[in-house]
């Protein structure tokens, strides 16, 4: 199997495939660096799908003719690691076409297509595009029912009417259509672009995960064979053809989980208003700067606190958007403190707690918000509760307790560097 060319594929979910009118003009590109870099987009487009064909793919609705998924691929120059950078679809840009236009990045495709859709790329990165794919939803489909499924994963319910989504915790293997479903989704607890970006890269980690246990490029005439395949629903530019795929899907063979980094541009502003454009998402100067340098300078991109700097307790999810019930009023005020939505205070006489330190109960599917609080009270204990409220309630024990200071940081917690081994379900097993 051609591990890059899938990998492309799976990054592309929004999408229908279109051709494009031919590479930019050299003059117009940005200067080449060291490594490969190639441009992976998916056009939101319902063009040739008919009622039964959107129907199954539950994509009804009228398409944008805009790219909606965008990520940069980057091949070290010596092929011994790869960088996988997802760019947000409402990212705020200047096009490259001259006019002094800004807009969503995802705009530069009605414009100018694929030719537009790269240089705006290279003007917002400084970094030079070598190869361009472009898919759809029906090759994202075969893609994935062609190697035999993927793994889905996830500690709490998903559910998106939108995407046709509908998973119960723990994992999961689905066939291209749950597939689309799960990378698809964007209206769930946590709603939009981050969060959906995070699982595209899980699945693509966990489907390069299984690859490399099967062996499937220790054939190099089997690869080649793929590349033909998939060239049947993945497009390209005029300057990438089955050689280019085939060379790099074997560099690709030979790196493990930890070469793999994935990671989000990270952002500013979540949701800086436009007139006549809409919300859109401003990148952090200085982190998304040292992003690209270090692309363009061929470095790691995990650990790399220039891009990602880690508070001191980063936590997975907004302590503002967690009810708490505490039965300790000076814990309930520091925690209130801390950015907690605290209620149902009332103060319990030490002798009349339970040894130990405090118990925090909560629903099922509550995990990640339970870790947070958790974060907040050093050494507290866990506890599902089926049937549980929307509150989770804290006991507080006979043990002194310290609030600490949590941090909610969105590019952290669901955009920073992560390599695949710590990202995917099967690498975390």
């Amino acid at each position: 199997m051609l591990r890059l060319a899938t990998a492309l594929t799976l990054l592309t979910t929004l999408v229908s495939g279109a051709a494009w009118a031919g590479p930019p003009s050299p003059a117009d590109r940005a200067a080449p660096g060291s490594g490969t870099n190639v441009l992976v987009v998916g056009v939101d487009s319902r063009t040739g799908l008919s009622k039964a064909e959107k129907d199954r793919l539950h994509v009804g609705g009228a398409g944008c003719n805009c790219t909606d998924v965008m990520m940069l691929v980057h091949l070290s120059q010596d092929t011994r690691r790869a960088s996988i950078v997802s760019i947000p679809r409402d990212s705020y840009v200047e096009y490259a076409d001259g006019a002094g236009v800004l807009g969503k990045i995802n705009g530069a495709y009605a414009r100018g297509r694929g030719p537009l859709t790269v240089k705006t790329v290279e003007k917002a990165t400084g970094l030079h595009i070598h190869h361009y794919l472009e898919t759809g939803f029906t090759g994202f489909e075969q893609a994935v029912n062609g190697l035999g499924g993927a793994a889905l994963c996830t500690d709490r319910p998903l559910k998106d009417e939108n995407s046709g989504l509908d998973l119960t915790p723990g994992m999961h293997h689905a066939d291209g259509n749950g597939a689309l479903r799960y990378v698809r989704a964007r209206h769930i607890e946590r709603p939009g672009d981050l969060g959906r970006v995070r699982r595209q890269q899980r699945t693509v980690s966990d489907l390069l995960t299984r690859l490399t246990v099967e062996g499937a490029l220790a054939d190099p005439l089997a690869a080649a064979a793929t590349a033909r395949t998939l060239l049947t629903s993945v497009r390209t530019d005029s300057g990438t053809d089955l050689a280019d795929l085939v060379r790099l899907g074997t560099a690709f063979g030979r790196l493990h989980p930890e070469r793999t980094e994935f990671a989000t541009v990270p952002i500013k502003t979540f949701d800086h208003r436009v007139p006549g454009v809409g919300s859109t998402l401003l990148w952090h100067g200085e982190r998304s700067r040292a992003l690209w340098a270090a692309l363009a300078a061929d470095r790691p991109i995990t650990g790399d606190r220039r891009i990602q700097p880690v508070p001191e307790t980063p936590v997975p999810t907004n302590p503002a958007g967690i009810k708490v019930r505490v039965d300790d009023a000076v814990v309930a005020a520091a925690l209130s403190a801390g950015g907690f939505v605290v209620t149902g205070t009332s103060a319990t006489a030490p002798k009349a707690r339970p040894a130990g330190p405090p118990m925090i109960r909560y629903a099922p599917g509550r995990e990640s918000d339970a870790a947070t609080l958790a974060a907040a009270l050093p050494g507290a204990r866990r506890q599902v509760v089926p049937g549980h409220d929307a509150y989770l309630d804290v006991a507080v024990g006979a043990r002194t307790v310290t609030v600490r200071q949590v941090t909610y940081d969105r590019n952290v917690a669901e955009g920073a560097p992560v390599t695949a081994d710590r990202l995917g379900c099967l690498t975390a097993r």
